[in-house]
């Protein structure tokens, strides 16, 4: 009997949790609502639970369904708060300090995530985080997460009000385009920033969008939708015996200490070519540790004395070691190494240089810019760029796990569905340089997944305003050998063609070493320009000087472009850059430009005939420097249509 009635209060108490109302985590403390729509409110509780939603004037009541899910449509509320919205049914829920303004989604890879401050820093990050004082912007961050299914919820997130103690956790280009949205509207301002670094569009993109498309119907159709998990194992185990074919057995429990002693023997390791991250040398989907050592010599002079040991970027985390003894660590992966050697460390001759790498998730190694991996000693600098040594020593815990990039529609399902249908007015993006090997097919994925989220939302075309890939030595790129990411940026403008779009131009804001430009102050204001223009109707130019037609006269091109008063080169030379030419051999050379009103005339005295004119065409086109009077960039661009090298790029799942 007592078993029995124990049971039966088991049960009756599951019954009472099962009753309780919850909602998904996108509402909480410090939230935001969309202003002037109406606002979807929904969660779960028991079959047929009476649900009544309050918020400022506005009592509504629903009854979940037969699968406990329910929703109610608050009627549209001007801009206001703070208010409190609370929901009740068998229990309470309450979020207080809600806010009514405009809300805004921040996805895309690296460069939206990346914080004003943590591994981010962009330009007087000190400064900005300081005078970061807006308690009306607010950000909640998704968690960055996976899912080989639609999620009905995210994993966590808090909504955060601005100030100098959050502000630094911030997107940057998200935060900069809140501020300008707030200074102009004065209402409050909401960011969802759900982006992760390293992403290609294709996680982003939905199945149901793949298997209706006909580019990607044949790709989608071979992911599976169920055993995901156990192909991953399958995935770590192929990746463990890749390591061992190389190197030999991977034995964690080895005392590794000796790998960074001078006296060690490790002329049996595989060798490496630094920097570069070890995906792209054989190590692919690898997450753990690796050692790298290289030996140096010093000249007898210098023995004894104290030097320098530079080591460009570390993805993640290093300890360097030089003669076994230790001389610097770091965990920031966006961080340039450069350690002091103390005196009496180094000696004549042969010198070791050990590093025990330790990569948490995506790409890692030792990369960034060679001139950056160095020995100095008594002023003088040996580069260290080039072969190394290298062993791994373990894998970590959890290499199994699926990655965002694992296959497609991960992120979608993990980090965007579950928000659905929270309105909100727009969405701003920055991502492409996951997909530039691909650009050619970008001009069918960009927009496809630009659809399937308005699709999805049922909201209409909503306002989708996008970052044009910035200046970035990717792979010295240019129109003799081609370039990927020129490519990708044309991909990008031709997406211009779907409505309610916008493209911010940041060629002239790059860094031709650095994949993570720092001025994301720029970035967000020129996105809030294309926002504070289409979408709330304020007066003023938005953009940069479009490539519109083509026109051969004689010897010249004369070049049409839309959003073009007051073209001007806009750097101290005076005169403008950044232009090619090509006959019909397609062999293209610099060439001359001039300002004539609206247009642009170009010609170079040994093409009589010309056929192609070409502007910015490159990886880094950061010299480019056509602006219009109010301050934007020209937009890079070809008036051909040859070949291009990413147009056999296809996009398949890694497994």
């Amino acid at each position: 009997m007592k078993k029995f009635l124990f049971l039966i209060t088991c049960f009756v108490f599951t019954l009472i949790a099962s009753a309780n109302v919850s909602m998904p985590k996108i509402f909480g403390v410090n939230m935001v609502l969309q202003r002037n729509q109406p606002i979807p409110v929904w969660g779960w509780a028991s079959a047929n639970e009476k649900i009544t939603v309050q918020f400022n004037k506005q009592v509504k009541t629903t009854k979940a369904d037969k699968n406990g899910d329910w929703k109610i449509s608050l009627d549209p509320e001007p801009a206001g708060g703070p208010f409190s919205l609370t929901v009740k049914g068998k229990n309470e829920i309450s979020f207080a300090n809600v806010l009514v303004g405009e809300v805004w989604i921040c996805s895309g890879q690296s460069n939206m995530e990346m914080p004003i401050a943590g591994w981010g820093k962009i330009n007087n990050y000190q400064q900005e985080v300081s005078a970061a004082n807006f308690p009306q912007i607010r950000q909640i961050k998704v968690p960055n997460t996976v899912s080989p299914t639609p999620q009905k919820d995210i994993n966590g997130g808090e909504w955060k009000e601005c100030s100098p103690a959050t502000a630094g956790d911030f997107t940057a280009a998200g935060y900069f385009f809140a501020l300008q949205l707030y200074k102009e509207l004065k209402v409050p301002v909401g960011l969802i920033n759900t982006s992760w670094g390293g992403t290609h569009s294709e996680t982003w993109t939905s199945r149901v969008a793949f298997e209706q498309s006909d580019e990607f119907k044949d790709m989608i159709a071979k992911v599976p939708t169920t055993g995901l998990d156990e192909i991953a194992k399958k995935k770590a185990a192929a990746v463990r015996k890749k390591i061992e074919d190389l190197q030999g057995a991977l034995n964690n429990n080895t005392n590794t200490e000796q790998w960074k002693e001078f006296s060690f023997d490790a002329s049996k390791w595989p060798h490496m070519k630094l920097p570069g991250t070890w995906e792209e040398q054989g190590l692919p989907e690898l997450d753990g540790v690796v050692w790298f050592r290289i030996d140096v010599t010093v000249a007898d002079a210098d023995a004894g004395k104290a030097g320098i040991v530079s080591l460009a970027k570390i993805d993640d985390e290093d300890v360097t070691y030089v003669n076994g003894a230790k001389v610097g660590s770091n965990d920031k992966w966006d961080e340039d190494r450069r350690y002091a050697i103390p005196a009496g460390i180094l000696k004549a001759g042969k010198n070791t240089i050990a590093v025990r790498v330790k990569d948490n998730g995506g790409g890692g190694g030792i990369y960034g810019d060679p001139l950056k991996m160095e020995l100095t000693v008594n002023g003088k600098s040996q580069s260290l760029a080039g072969e190394w040594s290298f062993k791994v020593e373990s894998m970590l815990e959890g290499n199994a796990s699926l990655g965002p990039n694992s296959y497609p529609t991960l992120l979608f399902n993990a980090m965007l569905n579950p928000l659905i249908p929270y309105a909100f007015k727009g969405v701003i993006w920055y991502q492409g340089e996951s997909n530039a090997g691909r650009a050619y097919q970008y001009r069918k994925a960009f927009p496809l997944m630009i659809n399937d989220w308005r699709k999805h939302w049922a909201a209409g075309d909503f306002p989708f305003y996008f970052v044009q890939l910035s200046s970035f030595n990717a792979g010295n790129g240019n129109s003799e050998k081609g370039s990927t990411w020129a490519e990708l940026r044309e991909a990008q403008t031709m997406t211009l063609s779907l409505p309610n779009t916008g493209m911010a131009v940041t060629t002239d804001i790059g860094d031709a070493k650095d994949i993570h430009p720092k001025n994301k102050q720029e970035v967000g204001k020129r996105l809030a320009a294309i926002a504070l223009s289409k979408t709330y109707g304020i007066a003023g130019e938005f953009s940069g000087p479009l490539y519109e037609s083509m026109k051969v006269d004689g010897n010249r091109v004369i070049i049409s472009f839309t959003h073009a008063a007051g073209l001007m080169a806009r750097d101290k030379y005076g005169y403008i850059k950044g232009f090619e030419i090509a006959g019909a051999d397609q062999q293209f050379h610099f060439a001359k430009a001039m300002v004539d009103g609206n247009k642009i005339i170009v010609w170079q005295e040994g093409i009589a005939n010309p056929a192609a004119v070409r502007y910015g065409w490159a990886d880094d086109a950061g010299e480019a420097n056509l602006f219009n009077k109010d301050g934007f960039p020209a937009s890079p661009f070809r008036t051909d249509n040859w070949k291009g090298i990413t147009e056999a790029g296809k996009f398949e799942p890694e497994h």
